[in-house]
């Protein structure tokens, strides 16, 4: 069943849009859209027709497609007649400048996003061309309305606010979610696509998809190629679920962003976020392995990368080298330094996250408290235009001026202002100069994403030797920087001699301000040294090269991997299992059933013949009916094998005569319902419950929804019902807690699913599975066929025993095997089955097979 999350999507006309043609004839691209219209997600979602990959064609060197909104062009019609495009690189373009970190000779790099410029519909062909032959860039036109719709609706209105934890409370406060900008965002990610599908080798690329405009994107590419090697960057910050899951497509765009390989974010927190997420709306957690952390999700690994970027070294210190640079910074100086003035500096957008009037009001404040400093001290604001528009830029705006012309009023006087504001587009050597000059720089965004500005002011305070010598610097003086930085931004944590403080609080801000200016100057020499030597080894080119030598080690085993696709529009996912591993076929087992003579079989129960989520655990009249036609079989003996108490379990399996039953992972063993249990271990004394016991007790108290079963040999807490996020933080901390106190006694600490087990050592399923197989072979019943099923960690240690014994004595030779876990995902089993409705489903297959031939 479709979801209605994108259910519309099926209602949209299908002549809207024009699909492109995929021919790879020649190097011509051609136009993806004809006619304003949105193209439904919808568009191929039959599964079958999802292919595992394309034959490659023969690359030289390593090729990179990069994906972003924007290309890394300048667009400008041309003057003599007004007829065709001349174009340039956009040097400040953070896609140029990791291409630049990354190497010309090394790796080949293709740019897909959109124009600035409205490229008409008649000149897109040639437009494609030139830029593809010149720049090997595939331009992605987008009607003007649609391209409306998707940026300055979907992203700019929904997406961006959310993410900068703006709740829509109001139709005024944030924008409300609109199906149809949510449709014309799908609608341009296909598009994308579209345009990626015409230049991919599949077998040999790598796909870099950048930032929050395109995080459906991965979906449409992975269900093209289900083995494409795709990483994703977020530039902006991820919100922590309380307000993440407000917004009504969350499921559908984690699931998305889970089609990809390499999830990348700036900061610890924003990965958190998004791994909480995880947890809460699809039930997924995380392993950190090797000091990587991944995700498993349908058989693949999702990593998680956590780097922030960096600035282009290169770049700027060519820039700081300028004549132009020099003439300004000389400028700058006349203008401030020969009157005596000590300049703060504040490069922000214009838009509501910057913090712009808050960083005013602190600068009022600074001057109230400190009187000395009013005609000293200067606070130049350089306010670039905001990206997005609407009715929040105008009010900013609107603040920002009143405030300005009310605090110049207050405490300016001839000739001193003691707030410059700059709304005139700065040229970027103008905006360098400003940095070199400013003895602090102040970046206090409420909420921002990464935030180069600081990394930009310390390696132009760095500065270089023509720059000295018109600062009046010495050779050997040593430089010095000053940053005032909000905690909530993204290059916060990686600036530990900034002045770090809550935007809100004006007194804090207006503090660190007077702070920055008194401190010693040694002081300020250390800070600056400490940032210079961060900022200028983790530069782009080492985010750039970072990201992509762990995109790699994510996909290099792809080929090896058997992979299809499962879904439908954008639940679309990818099953990636090894060649190996398959599912048991109904037709398949039965046939051997009925071909063997000798049976061994050992099911597992919680998630096996009974599902997880049961309420009532209890076996079903049909379930154990269906076990006593197996045990009424004299050919076969047959296990159950539970982590269960064996009172419990004799209970619930008293109709059964035949069964035999293992409780407690297998410590207490009983071969039919009429014999006594035996131990597979010695009999050992559980005085070491006096000690585990209040401990668990203690992480009950404080964890709601937890519990604590108590079994004859082992102590279970279970915290199925806690906060998943707090339960698998508790459990993590009870699993240490336990292992300290319990260190000398004779038992294992383990976790499982929603549980910490506490048990006799050496007691483990894997000693059930010898057992019966000994217990057979002694009876001169050596089995010829082998099922085994279970579903959790747990069942693993019956999995190997059984793959162990397949060569050895106790199973006969070319004897039928089936070790099977229930769902797909890593194990030591060969086989798989869906759920416990598809391994009832088998069980009652094999039992009639038994009662036809009980029957003959």
């Amino acid at each position: 069943m479709v979801s209605r999350s994108y259910s519309n999507l099926l209602e949209l006309a299908s002549g809207e849009a024009l699909a492109p043609s995929f021919s790879r004839m020649g190097r011509r691209i051609p136009r993806i859209m004809t006619v304003a219209g949105i193209m439904s997600d919808l568009v191929d979602d039959d599964p079958s027709e999802s292919v595992c990959s394309d034959p490659s064609s023969s690359v030289q060197r390593d090729r990179i497609i990069i994906v972003a909104n924007q290309l890394p062009i300048r667009a400008q019609r041309k003057i003599e007649n007004g007829k065709g495009w001349s174009f340039s690189w956009d040097e400040n373009s953070l896609l140029l400048q990791l291409k630049d970190g990354l190497g010309d000779d090394e790796t080949d790099v293709i740019y897909v996003g959109c124009l600035k410029e409205e490229i008409h519909q008649s000149e897109q062909d040639e437009v494609s061309q030139t830029l593809l032959d010149s720049y090997k860039c595939v331009p992605t036109f987008l009607p003007p309305d649609l391209f409306s719709r998707y940026y300055h609706g979907f992203c700019k209105q929904q997406l961006w606010p959310l993410f900068h934890y703006m709740l829509p409370l109001s139709p005024d406060l944030g924008g409300r979610f609109n199906r149809l900008l949510w449709q014309a965002y799908v609608s341009v990610n296909k598009i994308f696509a579209d345009r990626i599908m015409e230049v991919i080798n599949p077998e040999d690329d790598f796909v870099w998809v950048h930032d929050y405009h395109l995080m459906v994107l991965p979906t449409f590419l992975r269900k093209r190629f289900n083995r494409v090697k795709l990483g994703f960057f977020l530039h902006s910050p991820f919100p922590s679920s309380e307000i993440y899951k407000t917004l009504p497509i969350r499921e559908e765009l984690l699931r998305a962003l889970l089609n990809s390989d390499l999830i990348g974010f700036h900061t610890f927190d924003y990965a958190r976020h998004f791994l909480s997420c995880c947890s809460r709306m699809l039930g997924l957690s995380y392993q950190s392995k090797r000091g990587y952390i991944g995700l498993e999700y349908y058989g693949r690994t999702v990593s998680i990368k956590i780097l922030p970027v960096g600035i282009h070294m290169g770049q700027l210190q060519s820039v700081l080298s300028l004549p132009e640079t020099e003439e300004k910074v000389a400028e700058l100086i006349k203008q401030f330094g020969e009157q005596d003035r000590i300049m703060l500096l504040g490069v922000d957008d214009m838009d509501i996250f910057k913090g712009i009037s808050l960083k005013l009001l602190a600068m009022e404040q600074l001057l109230t408290q400190h009187p000395e400093l009013q005609g000293k001290v200067v606070l130049v604001q350089i306010a670039n235009p905001a990206r997005g528009r609407g009715k929040d830029v105008k009010e900013v705006q609107a603040e920002t001026y009143s405030t300005v012309k009310r605090i110049n009023e207050a405490f300016g006087k001839p000739g001193y202002e003691p707030i410059v504001l700059i709304e005139e587009p700065l040229k970027f050597y103008e905006r360098i100069a400003y940095y070199v000059v400013a003895e602090c720089c102040l970046v206090t965004a409420v909420r921002d994403g990464m935030n180069l500005i600081p990394y930009e002011y310390i390696i132009s305070r760095q500065g270089n030797e023509r720059l000295d010598k018109v600062l009046g610097l010495g050779p050997s003086t040593p430089k010095k920087s000053m940053l005032v930085v909000s905690e909530f931004i993204g290059c916060s944590p990686s600036l530990s001699g900034a002045i770090r403080v809550n935007p809100w609080n004006i007194d804090a801000v207006a503090d660190a301000m007077d702070c920055a200016l008194v401190m010693d100057e040694s002081e300020k020499q250390l800070r600056h040294e400490k940032h210079y030597r961060y900022v200028s080894t983790h530069h782009v080119g080492y985010w750039a090269r970072s990201f992509l030598q762990d995109l790699e080690r994510t996909c290099k085993d792809h080929v090896q991997r058997r992979s299809w696709g499962i879904g439908f529009g954008l639940s679309f996912r990818v099953v990636s299992l090894d060649p190996n591993f398959r599912k048991l076929s109904m037709e398949h087992i039965v046939s051997a059933f009925k071909r063997t003579k000798t049976r061994a079989i050992l099911l597992d129960y919680d998630g096996t013949l009974m599902p997880q989520a049961s309420i009532d655990k209890s076996p079903s009249s049909k379930t154990i009916e269906m076990l006593n036609s197996l045990c009424r079989d004299k050919n076969n003996m047959v296990f159950i094998v539970s982590a269960r108490s064996r009172d419990k379990l004799a209970e619930w399996f008293s109709p059964c005569e035949n069964l035999g039953i293992a409780a407690e992972h297998g410590y207490f063993i009983r071969l039919k319902r009429d014999v006594e249990w035996e131990t597979c271990v010695p009999v050992v004394e559980c005085s070491w419950k006096q000690i585990a016991e209040p401990v668990m007790k203690l992480y009950t108290e404080t964890t709601d929804g937890s519990m604590i079963e108590d079994r004859e040999t082992s102590l279970v807490w279970c915290y199925e019902d806690a906060d998943p996020d707090f339960g698998s933080c508790q459990a993590k901390e009870l699993l240490d807690h336990l292992e300290s106190v319990l260190a000398n006694e004779p038992v294992t600490v383990k976790s499982g699913q929603n549980i910490v087990e506490v048990k006799p050592q050496g007691v483990s399923k894997g000693l059930v599975a010898k057992r019966l197989l000994s217990t057979m072979q002694e009876r001169e019943m050596t089995p010829n066929f082998v099922l085994c099923i279970g579903d959790d960690r747990s069942d693993e240690d019956m999995f190997e025993v059984i793959t162990i014994s397949i060569d050895g004595p106790s199973i006969a030779p070319s004897a039928e095997v089936f070790a099977c876990t229930v769902g797909r995902k890593p194990s030591k089993a060969k086989y798989y089955l869906d759920d416990a409705m598809e391994i009832v489903r088998l069980m009652q297959g094999l039992a009639s097979v038994s009662d036809q031939t009980l029957h003959l």
